[in-house]
């Protein structure tokens, strides 16, 4: 089971981060992610999951 490929997430910036609390915009950038539409794909572990949880309402996950 130690060969078992990662889970994966992807996730896109669909909300500017101007006008939120700064933890949400360090979340974010925590992410990967600098402007709208930027993308990254990330493993999925529980730290990830609560980031993205943190800031759901600016992002858009899709499972991979």
């Amino acid at each position: 089971m130690a060969n078992a490929p990662a889970k994966t997430v992807k996730v896109t910036l669909i909300k500017s981060i101007y006008g939120h609390t700064k933890a949400h915009q360090a979340t974010v950038r925590g992410l990967g992610l600098r402007r709208i539409r930027d993308t990254a794909t990330l493993v999925d572990t529980p730290e990830v999951r609560g980031m993205l949880r943190a800031s759901s309402h600016l992002l858009k996950v899709e499972e991979l």
